[in-house]
């Protein structure tokens, strides 16, 4: 059960619209799972309602086999997250905004972990730089060493790459590949990048109008298809009418 993630039965209602609908999925230890689907189908809501951001109208989350409900604030200091939606404080130096965040999780060695990720992640030159004067580029990379600051053994990423240019996208998706291989950790990755997800993804579950509506492996969902690539994988169960 170790760094694990387990959704069951999971639903999140508003009024007659049911923006997640009846989940179920795993995520085992030292995996990403790849969450696709076009917008609006219920990506942020599946992974707001796991990091214990909104209550689920049904169905259960268990993390590490402790309830995400009634163990909110144990289990939220072993997980961290991105999203293109959340910036971080504007007026704040990115190195202000990491201490700020490592308080908030009680990180020991602040200034060890601080110099670790500007390292690896490609910081330095920007470290001192106030959060709001940087490109769309650096700040994607500085949301990522956000999200690694507590050193979590679960990551929920939203769109991590997106606004990177090819390399730096690439440099990213080497650094998560080496990060989960040696952490053992357990991600989500949401993504738009379909080469992304076939690269990084062990599985990958295909949501539409808050259901999924297939899961597999990206190679089996493509041959499941006789289609090419997951992104015709995608077009086809996108345009496709789903019948509930």
């Amino acid at each position: 059960m170790k760094n694990s993630i387990i959704v069951e039965n999971l639903s999140k209602n508003y009024s007659e619209n049911k923006a997640v609908n009846n989940i179920s999925f795993k995520i085992n230890e030292n995996e990403i799972v790849g969450l696709l689907g076009p917008n609006g189908c219920g990506k942020t809501t599946t992974i707001a309602m796991i990091l214990g951001l909104l209550k689920p109208s049904n169905g259960e989350i268990i993390i590490d086999g402790l309830n995400i409900e009634n163990n909110r604030i144990k289990l939220l200091h072993k997980m961290n997250f991105i999203s293109p939606y959340i910036e971080l404080p504007k007026k704040l130096t990115v190195k202000e905004n990491f201490i700020v965040y490592a308080r908030l999780y009680s990180v020991k060695n602040i200034n060890e972990r601080i110099s670790y990720l500007s390292e690896t992640l490609r910081l330095n030159d920007f470290l001192n730089k106030k959060t709001g004067e940087l490109s769309s580029g650096q700040k994607n990379r500085v949301s990522l060493a956000k999200a690694l600051i507590n050193n979590p053994s679960i990551l929920l990423l939203d769109e991590p790459t997106a606004s990177l240019d090819p390399e730096t996208g690439d440099f990213v998706r080497t650094f998560l590949e080496n990060y989960k291989k040696e952490k053992k950790i357990s991600i989500l990755l949401a993504s738009h990048n379909m080469s992304e997800v076939e690269r990084l993804c062990a599985s990958v579950l295909m949501m539409k109008e808050g259901k999924i509506i297939d899961k597999g492996t990206p190679a089996e969902l493509i041959e499941k298809h006789g289609r090419k690539s997951l992104e015709e994988v995608f077009l086809k169960l996108t345009r496709t009418k789903y019948e509930h």
